[in-house]
This record gives structure tokens, C-alpha cells and sequence, in this order.
């Protein structure tokens, strides 16, 4: 009698036990899954020296905010939501370009950025962008960071066997590089860096309401007509 019961409630016991590690092992991913989606745009545009930049925002715009970013720095995840707030707060006036500056005392920083640029070779810079700093927290600390970064570019819906391999390759590696030397170029040497219309922001105005003066000034300094 006791076989058979044992027998008749194994199978529940074998899916009770799967089901309990697939919840551990998917925290993170269905953490990723329930965020809301921000209004994306997937433009690339062309610096002056004819790179290639990532864009949101109308090219016509007449305030440019470009950040030179770290993924993995809390300031900076403090500033991505407000930034992309502003994007819909300022529109058409405002366009906001992003840049690569992972620090090297960040210990997944540079992977974070690598994960961001190989997303774009699928047409999804932004919507990893996004994910990397509302997920901030939890790839920061974790001890496989790959790991989770390869969940995100399922989550997002990128072929994740191309995305590996372009996160390896010197086209993704050179993308960051680039941008870090063009920052060090203008004397960037921490972030977040941000330049309205090309000027720098003093450490001071690195908040909601310093970007928020300094974009209306700039609106303000527009010539009308």
C-alpha cells in the first residue's frame, strides 16, 4: 500500500521540485520580463568625424544631451530614467545621444557595454540601454554577469547565439573603445558626463532639475524665426 502511494505521488514530487528550481534559477529574468517598455527609437546617426552614434530623438532637435555612461555606475542609473523622461517631456526639442565610458573600477562595466553595442548590431542599443540600468542592481552584484546579460537579450527578443559571439568580436570591443577615446578627447574622466549642445555640465547640475535648466536655457538660447 505504501509503495503504491509513494508511486502515485512521485510524479507531483518530481514536478514540485522543477518547478521550485525554475523559479529560483528565473527571478532575474521575469524581474526583466514585467518592466515597462519606455518609447524606444532605434536611429543611429553619424558624428562629425562620420562614427557611428546611437540617437533618440529627432535629428532636427535644437538641444542635443550627450552622456558619456557607465552602466554600472549608480549615478548614472539614477539619471536614465529622468533623461528618458525628459526625452518625452521635450520632444521634438530634444535629442539624446549616448556614449560608451565604462571605469575600470566598475568590474562589469565594460561587459555591460559590450552587451549594449552587440544588442545594437541587432537593431536593439536601446532597449538594452534601458534594461542595463533598471537591472542594475542585479547584474552589479552578480557573480556570472554574462549569464544574465545573455537573458536579457532574450528578453528583448535577440538572436542570443549571435549575440554572444558579437559581444566577442573586435567590431563590438573597437564600438566602445572609440567611444571612451572621443571622451577622453573633451576631458571626460568620470560619469555620468553630459554636454548640452556640446557644453559640459558642471558635477553640480548632474541631477533632474540642473538638466532640466540646462536644456531650457539652451531652448532659450535659440534664435526664433
Amino acid at each position: 500500500m505504501l509503495k503504491h502511494s509513494m508511486k502515485r505521488y512521485l510524479p507531483f514530487a518530481i514536478v514540485a521540485t522543477v518547478a521550485f528550481v525554475a523559479v529560483g534559477s528565473g527571478i532575474t529574468l521575469y524581474r526583466a520580463k514585467r518592466l515597462p517598455a519606455l518609447t524606444v527609437s532605434k536611429d543611429v546617426a553619424l558624428d562629425r568625424s562620420g562614427a557611428a552614434i546611437h540617437v533618440r530623438g529627432p535629428t532636427d532637435a535644437p538641444v542635443t544631451l550627450e552622456e558619456f555612461g557607465d552602466f554600472q555606475c549608480p549615478p548614472c542609473g539614477r539619471l536614465a530614467g529622468a533623461i528618458s523622461q525628459m526625452e518625452q517631456d521635450y520632444h521634438p526639442h530634444l535629442r539624446v545621444i549616448f556614449r560608451d565610458f565604462p571605469l575600470a573600477v566598475h568590474q562589469h562595466a565594460h561587459e555591460a557595454a559590450l552587451a549594449a553595442e552587440a544588442a545594437g548590431l541587432q537593431g536593439n542599443f536601446w532597449e538594452m540601454h534601458d534594461l542595463l540600468y533598471r537591472e542594475q542592481s542585479a547584474w552589479s552584484t552578480a557573480p556570472d554577469a554574462q549569464l544574465l546579460f545573455e537573458r536579457y537579450a532574450g528578453v528583448i527578443g535577440l538572436d542570443v547565439a549571435r549575440f554572444k559571439k558579437d559581444m566577442e568580436s573586435e567590431q563590438v570591443k573597437a564600438r566602445v573603445a572609440a567611444d571612451q577615446r572621443h571622451g577622453t578627447s573633451l576631458g571626460v574622466t568620470s560619469t555620468p558626463a553630459i554636454f548640452i549642445n556640446g557644453q559640459p555640465l558642471t558635477p553640480s547640475a548632474l541631477n533632474p532639475s540642473g538638466l532640466r535648466a540646462a536644456i531650457d536655457a539652451a531652448i532659450k538660447s535659440r534664435p526664433t524665426g
